[in-house]
């Protein structure tokens, strides 16, 4: 018997709210769905990477915020996180780093009158450990899907560039 079943494209895009992908792009509504599973994912794999680290019960902001300050090894000021993050409820990124001080993977410092962060050898260790996970579990997986690493560095930028976009609306909705 023959497969009557419609294909996905046939179907429309794949999208959680119908109301939103009736508009003049379902194609962002598209993308918007994409992202929400591919964040939550991601934040899921974060926290069990690191949780086989063997740092458990780190938040996914936790991670980021202990991967950004171990990144070049030099001392971060809350606000440059909180911009290479693009996060604007600084309060969100200073728990972090006091929950990573309190485990010892961070330590406060100072560059004249302003509060620094750096990573601990403990933290350093906990990174190093996670990257050995990422690259043996994940990298290894997205390798075999023959996926063109230039391909996802031009998605990564089409990415950066939707942020700018969503970030510009984000402000002009605050004004209505």
């Amino acid at each position: 018997m023959p497969d009557t079943s419609p294909n996905v494209s046939e179907l429309g895009p794949i999208v959680s709210s119908g109301h939103l992908a009736a508009g003049a792009m379902p194609a962002l509504s598209e993308f918007e769905f994409a992202m929400t599973m591919t964040v939550h994912a991601f934040q899921r794999w974060m926290v069990r990477c690191m949780a086989a680290a063997g740092v458990p019960d780190l938040s996914p902001l936790d991670v980021l915020v202990l991967h950004n300050v171990n990144h070049r090894s030099k001392p971060k000021r809350l606000a440059d996180i909180c911009l290479v993050l693009n996060i604007e409820d600084t309060h969100l990124v200073n728990y972090a780093l006091k929950k990573l001080e309190r485990l010892k993977l961070l330590k406060s410092g100072r560059k004249g009158k302003e509060k620094t962060v750096s990573v601990t050898p403990a933290g350093e260790d906990a990174c190093r450990r996670y990257a050995q996970i990422r690259e043996q579990l994940l990298v290894r997986s997205v390798l075999g899907t023959g996926i063109d690493p230039k391909r996802l560095s031009e998605i990564a930028a089409a990415m950066r560039s939707l942020s700018g976009q969503y970030d510009q609306a984000a402000r002009a909705a605050a004004s209505l």
